[in-house]
């Protein structure tokens, strides 16, 4: 009988792994900074993330983190946003902001667009190729 051991992905200790990534300690860590995260955001409802992370000393990547998983709702919180992926303009919801999303989506057309091309000029070659051939036979 094996038992499942992995390193914990915070700390880097080895542990029984359970549901988590995380060994123990560091999900009592994780529990304990959200804890203080929702009873300061309680007690102070127009709070932004900056004043969150300065005053209870969690990082505002795992506020943001806490926040995408569902368990800090900024639904009621006016204030509260968190950082886009890519150019950490301020969002409420998603995970990149509306001008890189659409970046992102006209480079993924540009590239399928060009890809298109590529197979279209290779197509166009292959029947060059082929018509050079065919006339060369026919000369013999």
């Amino acid at each position: 009988m094996s038992m499942n051991v992995q390193n914990c992905s915070r700390c880097g200790k080895i542990f029984v792994k359970g549901f988590a990534d995380f060994c123990p300690n560091c999900m009592k860590d994780l529990e304990l900074q959200y804890e203080k995260c929702v009873k300061y955001l309680r007690e102070n409802k127009g709070v932004n993330i900056n004043d969150l992370s300065e005053a209870t000393g969690v990082s505002l990547k795992q506020i943001t983190k806490f926040i995408r998983e569902g368990r800090i709702s900024i639904l009621h919180a006016p204030n509260m946003s968190y950082p886009c992926e890519v150019c950490g303009t301020l969002i409420r919801e998603n995970t990149i902001c509306e001008p890189c999303r659409m970046k992102l989506v006209k480079d993924v057309r540009n590239n399928s667009e060009d890809e298109r091309r590529k197979q279209d000029n290779a197509s166009q070659e292959s029947k060059v190729s082929f018509k050079i051939q065919e006339r060369l036979r026919d000369r013999h």
